[in-house]
């Protein structure tokens, strides 16, 4: 199955500019159908949520269709989707939440392949606690977790693991199941960071053995924010602080102050754009979402092989520091006397957009070698082209040479 890739540019203005954008994995473009969303809901009529007017009844329709289209992408509940500002935020409200009873004697588990805001707010929590923190480390040859000790990281003691779903540095995609059960079995809770998983592959929260599932939509096509998915019961028993009059329903409870209803109409429009990737005789949002899923990988995954033989070809002028057997098609290098931040600079005067840097994912870039540095990411995304890959491929030849 595949979708036509042409077509699916035409929907989003930014491409006319005719710069290859190989940022996806910091934010993709935005189609049309999002930007549209956004201004019709945010040009309303629009008041605040309500049933009597039509203003109060956008309002209410927008927060109800986000949440349907967000839980039909996480395979949640709609009842257990949590709006935030960003995923950094939603990591800083539930360590919040959940180390009110943490204590001396108790532990959290974090990774070192992790994006800081799935690793700070564990840890500072903790600190603030007086809890202890575990650390699963990173093979830097392979990519991939260490997790031959996991049974030394975890114990009965664990009150919270926090892992990534796939790494926006290096795309390395972590048995996330496996470290769940061996959580669980531990009675210890699991908060997976899917934020760059979400671009590349189709989320099923139950599937990955996850209590809360986190993404952002920007990366995604979508507007600037984030969701959180939970089973609607476990959220039931987290008490947040709030104010007085706020309702105290589920999922509402954890959201503060007047929601963007504009903002939530543009992750509905999102989502309904990745539905409509490729043609299925699917039934529901959630069938033509995984026929979408399956042909963007099939997508992405040509387009990565091209680039990884590419880059085979430049020899060892070029460090690729992908390397895990499961990845997205998000390649980070470094370069042979060269730094990252130079061949950025040189691809973006040819009009490729390749950053550089450690993108938050500072513990991983450490423990690669790289310090605070980092190094040249290229990540793939739905529009993404092999015109583009080539122009990308031709670009660090002539910076190397």
């Amino acid at each position: 199955m595949s979708f036509d890739v042409a077509a699916l540019r035409g929907r989003f203005p930014a491409l006319a500019t005719g710069v290859a954008h190989f940022d996806g994995p910091g934010g993709t473009q935005t189609p049309l159908e999002v930007g549209e969303a956004i201004a019709r809901t945010l040009t309303g009529p629009l008041s605040n949520r309500g049933s009597a007017i039509v203003s109060e009844r956008n309002a209410t329709d927008a927060v109800v269709a986000m949440r349907e289209a967000v839980g039909d992408l996480l395979g949640v509940s709609a009842s257990g989707v949590v709006y935030g500002r960003s995923a950094t935020q939603l990591a800083y409200d539930f360590s919040r939440h959940l180390s009110r009873s943490w204590g001396p004697g108790d532990e959290v588990v974090v990774t070192r392949l992790d994006h800081d805001s799935n690793v700070r707010p564990w840890v500072q929590a903790a600190e603030r606690t007086g809890a202890t923190v575990r650390w699963i480390h990173l093979d830097p040859a392979t990519g991939e977790l260490l997790l031959d000790d996991l049974a030394e990281v975890l114990s009965e003691r664990t009150k919270v693991v926090a892992v990534t779903a796939a790494s926006n540095l290096i795309g390395t995609m972590p048995p996330v199941r496996a470290i769940a059960d061996a959580a669980h079995a531990q009675g210890a809770l699991v908060y997976v960071d899917a934020v760059h998983y979400a671009a590349h592959h189709l989320v099923d929260r139950e599937a990955l053995g996850a209590d809360f599932v986190v993404c952002s939509p920007y990366k995604f096509l979508g507007p600037h924010c984030a969701v959180l998915g939970a089973d609607p019961a476990l959220l039931e028993t987290i008490r947040p602080d709030k104010l007085a009059p706020s309702t105290d329903v589920v999922p509402e409870r954890f959201e503060f102050g007047t929601l963007p209803y504009e903002l939530m109409a543009g992750v509905t429009a999102a989502v309904e754009v990745l539905a409509s990737l490729a043609p299925s005789d699917a039934t529901t949002r959630r069938g033509a979402l995984a026929a979408s899923f399956r042909a963007l990988h099939a997508h992405e995954s040509a387009l990565r092989a091209r680039l990884e033989a590419g880059l085979a070809e430049l020899g060892d002028r070029v460090t690729v520091w992908s390397r895990a057997a499961e990845r997205t098609p998000t390649t980070l290098m470094t370069f042979e006397g060269r730094s990252a931040a130079e061949a950025s600079e040189f691809l973006a005067a040819r009009e490729v957009h390749a950053p550089a840097g450690n993108f938050y994912a500072l513990e991983a870039s450490r423990a690669l070698g790289l310090g605070d540095t980092g190094g040249l990411r290229a990540g793939l995304a739905p529009y993404t082209t092999a015109e583009e890959v080539d122009r990308l491929l031709e670009g660090l030849a002539d910076f190397l040479a």
